[in-house]
């Protein structure tokens, strides 16, 4: 038998209450002496003094059950530490998870911030370690990419490939290599593929190559100069952006780009059109509608219409001035509809994340059995050759942790570019003055800024003039950020979707290869949207809840009024 002290208070009820059980199943004897032995049983004293014990025997089958429970749950823990590079690395070692290690189908993963809704939690971290070297798009299928896959197998016209040459663009991606194909043989098409994959490229050259076939052939007419390609873009900057690149690949055959964007009045807008209208149009949703409106473009020889950032673009906020815009252009329904004089658009819809309620629109506007889907075999996994940390702070040291972030990118590697994100406009103001104080450069950038203001902020952060960059959500779409080293989550971000396009701003194709990201996790909520990722990082699966398919509209059901 085992005895253990304890008070004569609860060993007195113990006795009271003993009376009813067998005394094979419980056996107790007390002793209010302090030095008990073992093996004699002795009455409680009715006058016991304040520093009496007693102590109760524990049946030995009972002991026998405990040291068993004990010793197997040591010997079947599971441990998740293999030899090599380590996957998971937490501020408890015992939580590090190493790449060689798989969980089981049914197995649940010890996560670090499993605790991290308490309040003694602020000060822990962990990071999920980059286990590749290079993009997996970039990665994939290399040999065949140095072997036989280039722009020219893909039966792009010469001066393209030569222009590509110019930008240091010599092989396809992944994305680059699914996508040209298709588009170039007139089929609709969803793509959607991880951010800095060449997806711009991958719609571009395809439709630049055709306008300038159409041009060369007889059917063209050279004194009707209309717009044959429509680009949808959410933001101004992103507009500028894929302009330029269009630009670049129309100088050789003196094809006309213009780009239209919202927040500077339809008198901007009827300025734009005033000297003809361009074989490419790059513009945001607002200032399309306003022009389409006052008719001051003509769709009637339109080829191409291409939504990019389509998770965006089909987004509640835009997705009713998508449905109007979509009504415009005739889109076909097959390719066979896409040649001939009377030619219908070609439609492209291009995206980072697989949009959501992409079906309900398009139904309207096309047949969905037309439409191609491409998905990249990452589409929604973290990046694997980004490293990414998350640490567990209180608001009012969010400000310290960063400028430390500052000065350990300054010291480790030598500086580079950083984008610091914020979930509202007034936080990224307050954060610049804090900044401005300590002595830190940067720039601004928010959505409530004037379109004068906004005009050059992130182009002179692209030439590097400045190495830090401020900003919401509308620099995390579509944005190149190729010299970018670290990226920070100020405030984390409300979504999967927003974290995925963040991060993307890092690690982009002919970028920076050892890009970082460091997140902040302050608020319970954020909490939550942590484990989810940690999850994911340690199953190596998907972010959950993210949509991989096009849904067919459910037919609305009218009730008849009685």
């Amino acid at each position: 038998m085992h005895s253990v002290k304890v008070g004569c208070v609860a060993v007195s009820r113990a006795l009271s209450s003993s009376r009813t059980l067998r005394p094979d199943v419980v056996k107790v004897s007390v002793c209010c002496g302090l030095h008990g032995s073992v093996g004699q049983t002795r009455s409680c004293q009715t006058a016991a003094t304040p520093g009496d014990s007693a102590v109760i025997r524990i049946p030995r089958y009972m002991q026998t059950r405990v040291d068993n429970v004990k010793q197997t749950r040591g010997k079947f823990k599971i441990n998740t530490i293999k030899g090599g590079r380590i996957l998971i690395q937490s501020k408890d070692p015992n939580l590090n998870q190493s790449v060689g290690y798989m969980l089981g189908k049914f197995e649940q993963p010890s996560l670090c911030s499993k605790g991290w809704k308490h309040n003694k939690s602020f000060g822990d971290y962990f990071t999920i370690n980059n286990i590749k070297a290079v993009a997996p798009f970039v990665a994939e299928n290399q040999e065949d990419v140095e072997q036989k896959a280039s722009f020219s197998n893909l039966r792009i016209c010469k001066e393209l490939v030569e222009a590509l040459d110019k930008m240091n663009i010599t092989h396809p991606t992944t994305v680059q290599l699914q996508t040209i194909p298709k588009v170039m043989k007139g089929q609709n098409i969803v793509c959607a593929a991880e951010t800095g994959s060449g997806k711009t490229l991958s719609y571009l050259l395809p439709v630049v190559h055709r306008l300038q076939a159409d041009k060369e052939s007889e059917t063209y007419e050279e004194g009707a100069h209309r717009i044959r390609t429509v680009v949808l873009v959410p933001s101004r900057e992103l507009a500028e952006q894929v302009a330029a690149v269009s630009r670049t690949l129309c100088a050789p055959f003196g094809l006309l780009t213009k780009t239209v964007g919202g927040g500077r009045g339809v008198g901007h807008i009827k300025m734009v059109f005033k000297g003809g209208q361009p074989d490419i149009l790059v513009a945001t949703p607002g200032a399309l509608v306003k022009a389409l409106r006052r008719r001051y473009l003509d769709f009637s020889e339109l080829s191409f219409f291409v939504v990019d950032e389509a998770d965006t673009m089909f987004d509640p906020s835009f997705s009713d001035m998508l449905e109007d815009i979509l009504h415009h252009p005739n889109i076909a329904s097959n390719p066979k509809e896409t040649r001939g004089p009377t030619h219908k658009a070609q439609l492209l819809v291009v995206g980072a994340t697989f949009p959501g309620g992409v079906g309900e629109v398009l139904s309207k506007v096309t047949d969905l059995g037309s439409m191609v889907v491409i998905k990249s075999k990452m589409l929604h996994f973290l990046m694997p050759h980004v490293k990414q940390t998350f640490l567990k702070v209180k608001g009012a040291d969010k400000i310290l942790e960063l400028h430390q972030a500052l000065k350990m990118l300054q010291q480790d590697k030598g500086g580079g570019a950083v984008v610091v994100f914020c979930n509202k406009s007034a936080t990224v103001n307050w954060l610049g003055y804090s900044l401005e104080e300590m002595g830190v450069q940067h720039v601004r950038l928010q959505g409530e800024m004037p379109a004068v203001v906004r005009a050059g902020i992130f182009r002179s952060f692209q030439k590097g003039t400045v190495d830090v960059l401020i900003c919401t959500d509308i620099a995390s779409r579509g944005l190149d950020t190729s010299r970018v080293r670290l990226v920070v989550n100020y405030d984390f971000p409300e979504t999967h979707t927003d974290y995925i396009h963040r991060a993307g701003r890092v690690g982009r194709a002919g970028g920076v290869e050892d890009g970082e990201v460091l997140s902040f996790v302050t608020h319970l909520w954020d909490v939550e949207l942590v484990q989810k990722i940690e999850t994911a990082a340690r199953r190596r699966t998907s972010l959950p809840g993210m949509e991989s398919e096009i849904h067919k509209p459910k037919p609305k059901v009218v009730e008849e009024e009685g």
